[in-house]
């Protein structure tokens, strides 16, 4: 190896270490950057051809980054801050609903809150994608090798329209020694809710009048306004084993005015009831307990069990708040307490993490080195589970990174030597001609 060659190692020595110094700056300054991925130079030898067959060897730094090693979490209190526990990569684009493939993007940093509009958006201002649900909280067939089927996750434009309700149950108890008196008291009466086709809500009345004959009731049903849909007699049980429950229904009565009606199948003991709420009538099946049967209506000595009623429909909601569970389904909690999928949030998975290229916002991009990449469910597989209200942090060891400084400062120092002592030689060989 000739003076000059020398001296080129020494100056490969000085560039390959300077790349060096500068991936360690990279990492101490990202050290609590959240989701953030150690990178590294690693030291490589460099050769040259030479036709007197000795090859002079110098170095250079080869980068790359420790994607697959994880982060600790952390707690925070934002249901929408979100880390990832195990392999896989948030989805994330520069616009909401992107429709430019090339402006999406994979992170582990996933720091989102609601903007202006309510998409969920990260530190580094890059929206968290995902599948948008429809209305039966179905995904449907989707694209998971692509971008082409993931909406912008929104947590604030969303009302959740009313749903009428078909169907309703009552059970509760009578007091069987209220009948057979020669003089009745007066009836038991109480209200239940049910949901309008608009998302409003109404309510029904049934009264319970003990007859003058012993473990006989007469039941009618109407709404708050008065208007009286019809009544039925209801006889109970009054021994052995079906003491307490129906045992037939009789004098069955539609008093509703049309287009409204009442009508009653004394087999199955459901009353069906016509409501004129619109240009077409809202039909509503009312359980009240079937004949031998103590899953409804009962009648035992003691006091009266004020009944509870179960109603399908819900009234028009508008969303108060998101929730985020494991497997990556976002919730949407409503002020009518109901509770609805509205996205699934995926994780990316490529076959070499090591091989993503690293852009701005602490985000990749894929790369040919990387592999391809596939969309899956989170907590499903091999793949990782998302975590809410939590955040990834860093991979980066601070003391490693120090230590690796003061050696490769050290390593800088002795190349820039080896540049010292050649330029002394050439001076020597210099004076020779003197």
């Amino acid at each position: 190896m000739s003076i000059s060659n020398a001296m080129q190692t020494g100056v490969s020595g000085l560039q390959a270490n300077s790349a060096k110094v500068g991936r360690i700056s990279d990492n101490i300054a990202n050290a609590n950057t959240d989701g953030y991925r150690r990178t590294f130079a690693q030291m490589v030898t460099s050769t040259s051809n030479s036709p007197s067959g000795v090859a002079p060897l110098g170095v250079r730094a080869v980068e790359g980054a420790d994607i697959t090693k994880d982060g600790s979490l952390r707690p925070t209190s934002s249901a929408t801050d979100l880390a990832i526990s195990g392999s896989g990569f948030f989805v994330v684009s520069k616009n909401p609903n992107d429709p430019v493939e090339a402006n999406y993007f994979l992170t582990r940093a996933g720091a989102f809150s609601p903007d202006e509009n309510g998409y969920l958006k990260n530190a580094a201002g890059l929206y968290l994608a995902g599948f948008p649900y429809d209305t039966t909280g179905s995904l449907g067939a989707v694209n998971r090798s692509g971008f082409g089927d993931l909406d912008s996750v929104n947590v604030g434009s969303f009302t959740l329209p009313g749903e009428a309700t078909t169907t309703m149950s009552v059970a509760g108890n009578l007091p069987a020694q209220e009948t057979g008196l020669a003089t009745p008291g007066a009836p038991f009466i109480s209200t239940s809710q049910f949901y309008t086709p608009l998302g409003g809500s109404d309510q029904l009345q049934l009264s319970w009048q003990p007859g003058a004959t012993g473990n006989q009731w007469d039941l009618t049903i109407s709404d708050v306004n008065g208007t009286t849909y019809g009544s039925v007699t209801v006889d109970f049980h009054d021994s052995g084993a079906l003491a307490g429950a129906p045992l037939a229904y009789s004098n069955i009565t539609n008093t509703a005015p049309a287009p409204a009606s009442f009508a009653f199948d004394a087999a199955t003991g459901v009353a069906t009831l016509t409501i004129d709420n619109g240009t077409t009538p809202q039909v509503i099946d009312l359980t009240i307990g079937a004949p031998d049967s103590h899953d409804g209506i009962t009648q035992f000595a003691g006091d009266y069990s004020a009944p509870e009623y179960e109603a399908d429909g819900f009234e028009t909601g508008t969303l108060l708040r998101a929730e985020i569970d494991e497997k990556g389904d976002v919730y949407g909690i409503f002020d009518n307490g109901s509770r609805k999928l509205l996205y699934n949030v995926p994780l990316a998975e490529v076959t070499n993490p090591n091989g993503l290229l690293a852009q701005d916002g602490n985000a990749y991009t894929l790369s040919r080195d990387s592999g391809t990449m596939q969309l899956n469910t989170a907590s499903s597989g091999l793949t990782g589970k998302i975590v809410s209200q939590s955040l990834e942090s860093s991979n980066v060891e601070v003391a490693q990174e120090l230590t690796d400084l003061i050696q490769t400062q050290r390593a800088y120092s002795s190349n820039a030597k080896i540049i010292t002592t050649v330029d002394e030689m050439l001076d020597e060989t210099m004076r020779l001609k003197r």
